[in-house]
């Protein structure tokens, strides 16, 4: 990989930065859960596409890196369904005695 190639990956991984934190920022909190469950929904496409990075390459490091994308990617969806289903049960009606 040449140096041009390395700085535009660079580029774009800070500029993806900036604007996922602008994003999060200006997210209302009654937004929260449906978003909640959109990201979940890429988190689940990450898991593929590290597990995709972590058996395609001969390369050790490109295998250790995809098992810690999966790990983190796999924390991040039972995290998420558990916030979502947390909140969710806030709304459910109670149930008389």
């Amino acid at each position: 990989m040449d140096s041009f190639t390395f700085l535009m990956f660079i580029y774009v991984f800070v500029l993806a930065i900036f604007v996922g934190f602008e994003l999060i920022t200006k997210v209302p909190p009654n937004l929260h859960t449906p978003l909640m469950s959109g990201s979940n929904a890429i988190s689940g496409i990450t898991i593929v596409g590290a597990l995709i990075a972590s058996g395609l390459e001969d390369n050790q490091a490109a295998q250790i890196l995809g098992m810690v994308a999966l790990i983190f990617a796999t924390t991040n969806v039972v995290g998420g369904y558990m916030v979502t289903d947390r909140m969710l049960k806030m709304f459910k009606k109670k149930e008389k005695k």
